[in-house]
C-alpha cells in the first residue's frame, strides 16, 4: 500500500477481513446498505474539520483529550436519561481536568455510534451447544439463542435511528444551557453527591462560581459569551462494521473529499490494524480525524508504516495514537514507540487507554478491572510521556453515568463479591461515574505534580 495508491469507499473489500460478520442473506444487506446510502449524514465534515483542528492543539500540547463512554452501546439501554448522564459526567470530568491541568479539554463521546465489538473468537459454547460469538448490537442480539446471534443487516437501520435520536439530545444539551457552567451544581448525580467526589467536586464548583460572578460583574455573561453557555462535544467509535461506514460516507461539497458521516471521529482497533487489513485500507481514504490503539504487540516498523499510511501529509489532528499496553507492560513497551516517531518528526498525539489492556475474569466468574490497574498504566503512560519529552496527549476511558458495579475498587469500592450487583454491560466492564470522577481528581492532581516537578 503506498501513498499514492488508488481509493475508493469499497476498496476495503480486495483485503483481509477480520472481526467482520458473515450475513446469510446478501440480497437484504444489499438492500439496507442502498437504504443507508440515502439517509442523511448524522454529523457533519465541517465539525470533523473542527475537531481536527482541536486535536491539532492536542498535539502541541495545548490541549488535552477526554474521550470516554459505553463499552457497546445497546438496544436495550437507550433512553434520554442515560445519554444525559454519562454526558454529564464527561462535563463534570473535563471541568475537574480544566482546572487540574490548565489546558482546554477536548470532548469527544464514545456515543451515538458505539455498537460494534471485536471478539477473541467467533463461537462461544454453553452446556454443549456452539453459537457464534456476539458482535454488538449492530450485528446480532446478546441473548444465547440460534436466531439473536444470527447476523442481521437490519440492525444497522437500528442503529443509525437510535444515533440520530442521541446526536439530536446531544446536540441540544450543547447549544441549549444545559452545558452552562452556572449549572456545576446541577450536574451532580444523586450517588455522586454522597460520595467523597461529590464533596470534591461541589468544592471545585463553588471556586468556580465565585469566578463566574467576579466575570459577571465584569459583564462577561452567559448572555455576552457564548463560551460560557455551550460546550463543543464530538463523536466517535471504532469503525469495525465496514459495510454500515462505507454506506455512510459521503463527498464533501465544500472541499470534495470523503467523509464518513457516521461520527466525527473514527479509530481502528488493536485487533484490525493490520497493514494489508480492510479496515486500515477504508480508514486511509476518509477526511475524519482518526484514533489508533496500540497494544504491546506493536512495534516500531510497523508503527511508522501504518502512520505513514494513515497520515500521509503528518497533517496535525489527524491521527491521534492510543496506548493500550497494560500497566505492567506501559513502562517498556510505549517508548520505543515514541521515540521512533519523534525521530521522524511526527506530530501524532499519543492518548492512553488503560481500559483494554487491563482486564481479567474474577473468581467470582466476571470478566472485569481494578481501579488500581487503571490509575497505575495512567500515571505510567504520564511518566513515559514526560521522559521522552512529548505531550501526555489524553485518555480514552470505557465509562457510564450510572453507578454499575463492574470494575473492582476505587472510592465506591466494587468488591468481587459485589459485581453482580450491577453489571450490566454488554461486553467489557465500564468505570461507573464514581469512579470516573475519582480518576479525574487523581489525575487532575498527577498534572499538577508533574508540572510543578
Amino acid at each position: 500500500m503506498t501513498k499514492t495508491a488508488s481509493w475508493t469507499p469499497d476498496s476495503w473489500k480486495t483485503k483481509t477481513l477480520r472481526q467482520m460478520p458473515s450475513y446469510d442473506d446478501l440480497q437484504a444487506l444489499a438492500s439496507v446498505e442502498r437504504r443507508l446510502e440515502m439517509l442523511p449524514p448524522l454529523v457533519f465534515a465541517g465539525e470533523a474539520r473542527q475537531l481536527k483542528k482541536r486535536l491539532a492543539q492536542v498535539s502541541a500540547g495545548k490541549a488535552f483529550l477526554l474521550q470516554g463512554g459505553d463499552c457497546a452501546e445497546s438496544f436495550g439501554e437507550f433512553s434520554a436519561n442515560s445519554i444525559r448522564d454519562t454526558f454529564r459526567v464527561l462535563l463534570q470530568m473535563a471541568v475537574i481536568l480544566i482546572f487540574g491541568g490548565g489546558l482546554p479539554v477536548v470532548k469527544v463521546g464514545r456515543m451515538a455510534g458505539q455498537f460494534a465489538k471485536p471478539r477473541s473468537e467467533d463461537t462461544e459454547t454453553k452446556d454443549g451447544v456452539t453459537l457464534l460469538n456476539y458482535r454488538g448490537d449492530i450485528v446480532n442480539g446478546l441473548a444465547f439463542s440460534a436466531e439473536e446471534r444470527r447476523p442481521d443487516p437490519e440492525r444497522m437501520i437500528r442503529v443509525y435511528n437510535q444515533s440520530a435520536a442521541t446526536l439530536n439530545l446531544l446536540r441540544a444539551f450543547v447549544q441549549g444551557g444545559y452545558s452552562d457552567l452556572h449549572r456545576l451544581h446541577q450536574w451532580n448525580l444523586d450517588f455522586v453527591d454522597k460520595s467523597p467526589q461529590g464533596s470534591r467536586y461541589r468544592d471545585l464548583a463553588g471556586r468556580i462560581e465565585e469566578t463566574l460572578r467576579f466575570m459577571a460583574a465584569c459583564n462577561i455573561t452567559s448572555e455576552t459569551s457564548p463560551q460560557i453557555r455551550e460546550t463543543e462535544f464530538y463523536t466517535s467509535h471504532e469503525a469495525l462494521l465496514l459495510p454500515y461506514e462505507q454506506a455512510l460516507s459521503r463527498i464533501d461539497s465544500t472541499t470534495g473529499d470523503w467523509y464518513d458521516v457516521s461520527a466525527h471521529m473514527l479509530w481502528v482497533g488493536d485487533r484490525t490494524r493490520q497493514e494489508d487489513g480492510a479496515h486500515i485500507e477504508f480508514l486511509r481514504g476518509v477526511k475524519n480525524p482518526l484514533g489508533m490503539k496500540c497494544g504491546p504487540s506493536m512495534d516500531r516498523e510497523t508503527l511508522l508504516r501504518l502512520v505513514t499510511t494513515l497520515n500521509p501529509d503528518n497533517e496535525p489532528g489527524r491521527l491521534t495514537l492510543i496506548a493500550r499496553m497494560g500497566c505492567d507492560k506501559i513502562a517498556t513497551a510505549l517508548s520505543p514507540l515514541i521515540r521512533a516517531l519523534k525521530e521522524e518528526g511526527r506530530v501524532e498525539a499519543w492518548c492512553s487507554d488503560p481500559m483494554h489492556g487491563n482486564t481479567h475474569k474474577a473468581a467470582s466468574g466476571y470478566k472485569t478491572r481494578r481501579f488500581d490497574d487503571i490509575m497505575t498504566e495512567i500515571r505510567g503512560f504520564f511518566d513515559v510521556c514526560r521522559a521522552e519529552g512529548v505531550s501526555p496527549g489524553g485518555i480514552h476511558l470505557e465509562m457510564t453515568g450510572k453507578e454499575v458495579t463492574e470494575c473492582l475498587g476505587g472510592v465506591s469500592a466494587v468488591t468481587d463479591e459485589g459485581l453482580s450487583s450491577r453489571y450490566e454491560t454488554h461486553c467489557d466492564p465500564r468505570l461507573n461515574a464514581t469512579q470516573a470522577l475519582e480518576l479525574a481528581f487523581l489525575i487532575a492532581d498527577y498534572i499538577k505534580k508533574t508540572q510543578k516537578a
